[in-house]
């Protein structure tokens, strides 16, 4: 079964084909998540849930004959989609004249997935009970300092590298900032000769980003490694065909996503 029913459609493969280049492209340039956390999958649009375990509290437990798991629980993958609408008029012009259609929607629509995809990581959904890396309970906090001034914005991200191994929590450290810090931190830094963001990038082996998706004055340090988060995909984000409308065509934009925080405690949120 073609369960994006692209097959039986009035769509020819080469549109097809410049579609799926316009989404890939459009969203990649977009997506930050993906760059710093580890993927788990993609499984198949078929896998509906998942499961997420405690790393510190996962095991197992016998009872009377029985075997049970502590630390684990079953959550399910949602649907993260746009839709948007080609003319059947467009592209009867650009099959007779020869040239691409203009896939304008397309892309805009690839680009409000991405920051669909991007909102769920770092904010989740209260009303869904999903956690993001800025919202989850059990996180460390760190009250941020004036980053505009001298070198605090280097000392207070060491203080939270710090915090971190001193929990026993070690591995792969990654910086997410709101576009405002990240602007602040393109100065230079008295009496090194070294932009700020330069510093840090070279405390963190360069693994630092930027998103407006963050709002503003807001930045989150994480654990990277799979052992403590990772992203789950289903469905990696495809272009499905919807219906054919008053002889115009609707597409869906869709993925099933899902952001796992293993241990709650590898991340540290600035405030």
């Amino acid at each position: 079964m073609d369960y994006l029913t692209r097959s039986d459609t009035p769509i020819q493969e080469e549109l097809w084909a410049q579609i799926d280049k316009t989404v890939t492209q459009s969203a990649s340039s977009i997506l930050t998540g993906r760059q710093f956390i580890p993927l788990f999958g993609p499984l198949g649009i078929g896998v509906n849930t998942v499961t997420i375990d405690d790393a510190d509290t996962f095991k197992e437990t016998a009872t009377d004959g029985i075997l049970t798991t502590v630390g684990r629980k079953f959550v399910e993958l949602p649907t993260v989609y746009t839709d948007f609408t080609l003319y059947g008029r467009d592209i009867q012009n650009s099959l007779h004249l020869g040239y691409p259609i203009d896939l304008t929607k397309a892309d805009s629509a690839a680009q409000q997935a991405a920051i669909r995809e991007d909102t769920l990581i770092f904010f989740g959904n209260d009303a869904l009970e999903i956690e993001g890396l800025l919202t989850v309970a059990g996180s460390h906090t760190l009250k941020k300092s004036d980053w505009k001034i001298g070198e605090n914005a280097f000392t207070d991200i060491s203080t939270a590298i710090t915090m971190l191994i001193e929990k026993g929590i070690y591995g792969t450290y990654s910086l997410v900032l709101s576009s405002d810090l990240y602007l602040q931190l393109h100065r230079l830094q008295p009496g090194t000769g070294l932009l700020e963001v330069d510093r840090i990038k070279e405390l963190l082996h360069k693994r630092v980003y930027s998103t407006p998706i963050l709002g503003h004055n807001k930045a989150v340090l994480v654990t990277s490694d799979s052992s403590n988060i990772d992203l789950v995909v289903g469905q990696d984000l495809k272009t499905a065909y919807l219906e054919e409308v008053d002889l115009n065509h609707r597409f869906r934009i869709l993925e099933t996503i899902r952001l796992r925080i293993k241990r709650p405690q590898s991340i540290v949120v600035f405030e």
